[in-house]
């Protein structure tokens, strides 16, 4: 049987599964750490890689590998291949202060909206590559000087994984990477081996539509927008169609394209037309499979593209998993016990809410914003009141990003529920009093490194679409809607502002 591998690089490790390229039959798998922290030197990512390789068993048996990753990073290359400086990550808000001066420079307000959402489907935020660029040319001129190219944190893994690094042979090498069985150099850009160029460098239409400067109503970089921010011109990856070969290891695999982490969750579950997708992560995402393209000028909705050639129009926030995280420490229980807690607490928690803003947010873009509670009385202040409230926080601002998202024009046949947060028997049971409709819950999986696997099957064996992979089986929630959650939660988010500029 011919197997092959996908690759899920995310903000907190890096997940490697090996399926049947037929079938999609889970044959093995494996996973790392990566640092914590809004930036981090990708070395770290390619380490990663490596060790969640060697867990699973190592990649030369397998026939096609496609990395997904978390998007919208600003990873810069010099003229040798060297790492500029450590990359910054979609959840690093430095950038915000960038995000509102390229609106500005465009008319501002909504014309300025309008104008980035018809050029690139998007408008800036602090999460995107356009205003790292930015933030980069104005507060480190000397490593903007330096950079030749700019990618995205998939990008540059798929190019290592092809060969690429610096000249000079200095980057870490990765025994399992390529295939060899023990010791040895044989990862990408080895000592030793031959360094393959910038110009190798290779993305996806899912990923690109991330950056601020391609788009994908068009599917063409806009250069001259990457030229306003960062001041000149920088390379930038080629982007391959769905199933198009981005290059291959030394072991002779092929690599697939690879895609951006949300593109790559849609294509492991296996969503369709009029799929809405809530994920719980890190961050937190609602997207659709659409026909159509998405240009929202509220900056709300981003225009993205998908992984299969549609589009996926995407809403999403900075807090999601890591509220009820939070949540858990401040209570000093566990995830579980957080869940039972919560649903032994009444719906809309007796008026006590909790704005989830621990990161500042993304959607509404309030970078600088911080969590709040609201409500708290004797009867509230309760465990089992705090953790319905941590819950129902976090669902209604993923239930903001669902209005977002139907309100351009998105069909919803389907809500499908997956991600880390998803697992929390709370979270099932709540959503669908919060979303008002049915949810679908599948097992719990690595959907975003199936997603990757799915397009390295594709990549593998050829054909018009992806193969017809089961996602397994799913479970529906179901209760009764309970608006009143959702309007007291709006009255109090509105109360909740950004801070002042420190």
């Amino acid at each position: 049987m011919a197997l092959v591998a996908g690759v899920d690089s995310s903000t907190q490790s890096c997940k490697v599964v090996i399926r049947d390229a037929e079938t999609g039959e889970l044959v093995r798998e494996g996973r790392a750490r990566h640092p914590d922290g809004t930036e981090v030197d990708p070395e770290a990512w390619w380490r990663a890689l490596d060790e969640a390789i060697t867990q699973a068993g190592g990649l030369a048996d397998v026939a096609a590998v496609s990395v997904a990753g978390q998007q919208h990073g600003m990873v810069c290359l010099d003229d040798a291949g060297a790492v500029v400086r450590p990359a910054l990550l979609w959840n690093d808000t430095r950038s915000a202060g960038a995000a509102s001066d390229l609106i500005a420079e465009f008319g501002g307000g909504e014309t300025g909206g309008r104008a980035w959402a018809e050029a690139v489907g998007l408008v800036p935020v602090a999460s995107f590559t356009v205003t790292k660029l930015r933030w980069l040319a104005r507060h480190e001129p000397e490593n903007a000087a330096r950079a030749a190219a700019v990618c995205l944190p998939h990008d540059w893994l798929t190019w290592r994984l092809a060969g690429g690094g610096p000249t000079d042979g200095a980057a870490t090498s990765g025994a399992s990477i390529g295939g060899a069985a023990t010791g040895g150099s044989t990862g990408a850009g080895a000592a030793g081996s031959p360094a393959v160029g910038l110009d190798a460098l290779r993305t996806d239409r899912g990923d690109a539509s991330g950056t601020g400067y391609w788009s994908a109503a068009t599917g063409q970089y806009r250069l001259d927008l990457l030229e306003h921010a960062f001041g000149r011109q920088l390379g930038v990856p080629a982007v391959l169609g769905p199933a198009e070969p981005a290059g291959r290891l030394p072991s002779g695999a092929v690599l697939g394209p690879g895609t951006g982490d949300n593109a790559a969750a849609a294509l492991g579950v296996g969503a369709r037309s009029g799929d809405v997708i809530v994920s719980i992560g890190t961050s937190g995402t609602v997207f659709s499979v659409a026909e159509a393209p998405a240009a929202d000028p509220s900056g709300a909705v981003a225009g993205f593209a998908d992984a299969t050639g549609r589009f996926l129009p995407l809403v999403a926030t900075l807090n999601a998993a890591r509220v009820l995280d939070a949540a858990a420490r401040l209570l000093g229980v566990d995830l579980d016990e957080l869940a039972r807690l919560a649903l032994s607490a009444p719906p809309g928690a007796d008026g006590l809410v909790l704005v989830p803003y621990l990161e500042g947010e993304r959607t509404p873009n309030r970078p600088r914003s911080t969590g709040a509670v609201h409500g708290l009385t004797l009867r509230t202040s309760t465990p089992a009141h705090l953790a319905r409230a941590a819950v129902e926080g976090m669902l209604c601002a993923l239930a903001d990003g669902l209005a977002a998202i139907t309100a351009q024009g998105a069909s919803v046949e389907r809500v499908i529920l997956v991600g880390g947060g998803a697992r929390s028997e709370a979270v099932r049971r709540i959503a669908p009093e919060i979303f008002g409709c049915p949810v679908l819950v599948p097992s719990p999986g690595e959907y975003v490194a199936d997603g990757a696997a799915r397009q390295a099957a594709w990549v593998a064996l050829g054909g018009a679409a992806p193969p017809p992979w089961s996602a397994g089986q799913t479970r529906e929630y179901a209760a009764p809607p309970v608006p009143a959650i959702h309007d007291r939660y709006a009255e109090v988010r509105d109360l909740t502002t950004d801070r002042p500029d420190a």
